[in-house]
């Protein structure tokens, strides 16, 4: 599909979109958890489905009434021998391990840019747990077969937090007693906390972090309580950055539903917001954002990646140069993000350079109307829509369906903020 964009000022107040991090991390818990889970406002995305289609898989009865998820588990007790989670890096990375805790064979594989994603940590790490595994020369599909035997054990958390989350997962499925995984390298702390938070909210054993370099599971034993257990899914900060750099650029928003003590990493995006100058109002129930003259500034992203393209999209309407740091991170996403935002935003003459572990973007400058491409990826095609609400001219984005890995109501959002955007179906848009 592509869409086009016609330059816009916004107005309008939206509810945030479901966070899939938290939505996925609960489909985990509810199902290792045993007994009857009620998740509240559960996210629709993609990613979403794909979590929830695995825990189906593996045993889990799952069904929704008026906008309600219930969830029914026995503990995993796979019905499949095979599971496939789509194009999420976090569920393949965080079943894998859960799957991993059964003396059984299973087949786990993916879909799209999945495929190209390295996989070399279950590779180095599942043989010293007693997990058989096979790869595609380290990449899915993996075939793997345990039980995982609790073991303390060092890991590298540089590539992926997300990889840590499922051992985590996994070690207290198991009820791990008086072990410890220690990690260098983590990256993504908070959502590390994330899925310790998670894992407290569903009654399950939660390890004791030490300082995030090791996470200590005690000798006691722990018994999970059979009462029926609710969680209500967090507004997501890494969709809602878009609608807030939107606001910041071009008009006024205000974004509804997003928890400002929440451990979500990509919360930061109000930092990089209050450092370029917009006019910024927070409060426990809403943030709202307006556009005022905007000026460069000085982010580290290290821990919240996915901030990139909406940082990128705040930059390039910031007078200067803006340095943005956390590059390294962004090579394995739905694309080469830095490689992708450069190329895409050089068409809406936006000059993007970066070397090591730093991007620079200046700012400031007329936006061209331009034909770009999301390149499969749902966060390019965000910022590029967002970038086009200030152009000087319509924007079109290739393969703009991509959102559909996490906000798929973006487009709708931005239309009842008074965004004019027309869809073209094509089957012929090509890289």
């Amino acid at each position: 599909m592509k869409i086009t964009v016609t330059p816009s000022i916004i107005s309008g107040e939206i509810q945030a979109p479901a966070s899939k991090s938290s939505m996925q991390r609960a489909c985990a818990a509810a199902l290792l958890a045993k007994g009857r889970t009620i998740i509240h406002n559960p996210g629709k995305s993609n990613d979403d489905i794909a979590a929830l289609e695995t825990i189906k898989k593996l045993g889990a009865n799952c069904y929704e009434i008026h906008g309600t998820l219930f969830v029914e588990s026995k503990g995993v007790n796979p019905i499949y021998d095979q599971l496939n989670c789509g194009e999420s890096g976090l569920s393949v990375r965080m079943f894998a391990s859960i799957a991993a805790i059964l003396d059984k064979t299973l087949k786990i594989d993916g879909d799209g840019s999945l495929l190209t994603r390295p996989m070399d940590f279950f590779i180095n790490v599942f043989p010293k747990l007693n997990v058989s595994i096979k790869s595609n020369n380290g990449k899915l599909p993996l075939e793997i077969k345990g039980p995982i035997i609790p073991t303390t054990i060092e890991v590298d958390g540089s590539l992926s937090s997300q990889f840590l989350t499922g051992l985590l997962y996994a070690y207290s499925a198991l009820n791990a007693k008086d072990v410890s995984i220690y990690v260098k390298n983590l990256n993504s702390k908070p959502y590390i906390d994330l899925s310790l938070d998670v894992l407290d909210k569903f009654g399950l054993k939660v390890p004791i972090n030490k300082d995030y370099k090791s996470f200590y599971f005690t000798p006691e034993d722990h018994i999970i309580s059979d009462a029926i257990r609710h969680y209500d899914v967090e507004g997501d900060w890494s969709g809602a950055s878009f609608l807030l750099v939107a606001g910041a650029i071009s008009g006024n928003v205000v974004v509804k539903g997003l928890n400002i003590f929440s451990t979500q990493a990509d919360k930061k995006i109000l930092e990089a917001l209050k450092d370029s100058g917009c006019i910024l109002d927070i409060d426990t129930s809403k943030i709202s954002v307006k556009s005022l003259c905007l000026k460069s500034f000085v982010f580290d992203a290290t821990d919240c990646p996915d901030l990139f393209p909406p940082l990128v999209a705040l930059a390039a309407f910031c007078t200067g140069k803006s340095i943005i740091k956390g590059v390294l991170r962004l090579e394995h996403k739905e694309s080469n993000r830095a490689k992708t935002l450069k190329d895409e935003f050089y068409k809406l003459g936006i000059t993007i350079e970066y070397y090591d572990d730093i991007m620079v973007v200046y700012g400031g400058g007329p936006i061209n109307g331009a034909e770009v491409h999301s390149h499969h990826d749902h966060r390019i095609a965000m910022a590029c829509a967002i970038v086009a609400l200030k152009a000087n001219s319509e924007v079109s984005i290739n393969e703009a369906q991509a959102i559909n890995k996490s906000y798929p109501d973006f487009y709708d959002h931005l239309k009842q903020l008074g965004v004019k955007i027309k869809k073209h179906e094509s089957h012929l848009n090509l890289v």
